[in-house]
């Protein structure tokens, strides 16, 4: 298996791309603010062809460029069912400094048009693509759809047994927010001890935002968990 990670240009949001191998198709999780042009450079430089984009939430940062990146190669949005709605226009949602400054970043209007085929995701749903086996994980509490994927094995180089994409759910070192619209914190709570601390210590976790990390690293150094296992 193959990933490649970079952030986007606002807010750092990690983009990924999964495949089996160069010169095969692969899937985009979370294409967000200003990405395309690097995803491009990506998927030329490895001969990818996507064949889905996956979104962990409905949140903008990681929903901005998905009707681009589904548009450019004909491939469909896949989102949780309770998180749908999050993409009839998500800039609603914003700050109106937060999109007058996105606005004099890139020095036009913000716009936002909805994909055109949009996959309702389900929990414990199998997805099958690009050679790939994603399970699907509901994962509450950021956002009430939030769900992490979860994969059988690692990037070369990395000695893990299982790789899972958490969103904004786990970070290293702290763990999603939850006082945004739709966000739960006891659903943040029992997503935390019934998703997250059960995965073995070796599991890769690939978040939303900042370096990637290990269950079993986050299970001994993030408070968030420490204080949720018993002492």
């Amino acid at each position: 298996m193959q990933v490649f990670g970079f952030p986007s240009a606002v807010f750092g949001t990690n983009c990924y791309v999964v495949a089996t191998a160069d010169g095969q198709e692969c899937v985009v999780v979370d294409p967000g603010i200003e990405v395309v042009g690097e995803l491009g450079e990506v998927l030329r430089e490895h001969r990818l062809r996507p064949a889905a984009v996956l979104l962990t939430h409905g949140h903008l940062d990681h929903t901005y460029s998905v009707t681009p990146v589904c548009g450019a190669h004909g491939v469909a949005a896949h989102i949780h069912g309770a998180d749908r709605y999050r993409l009839h226009d998500p800039l609603r949602e914003l700050d109106s400094g937060v999109v007058t400054m996105l606005e004099q970043q890139f020095g036009r209007a913000a716009t936002w048009a909805q994909p055109d085929d949009v996959v309702e995701l389900a929990d414990g749903e199998q997805l099958e693509l690009a050679g790939l086996r994603l399970d699907v994980v509901h994962a509450p509490g950021h956002t009430e759809g939030s769900v992490m994927f979860s994969l059988a094995g690692a990037p070369a180089g990395v000695e893990a047994e299982h790789t899972l994409l958490t969103g904004d759910v786990l970070f290293a070192g702290s763990i999603g927010r939850t006082d945004l619209a739709g966000g739960d914190h006891d659903a943040m709570l029992r997503t935390l001890r019934e998703r997250v601390l059960p995965r073995g210590d070796d599991t890769l976790v690939l978040p939303g935002h900042g370096p990637q990390t290990t269950i079993g690293r986050e299970r001994t150094s993030n408070p968030f968990l420490h204080q949720l296992q018993p002492s």
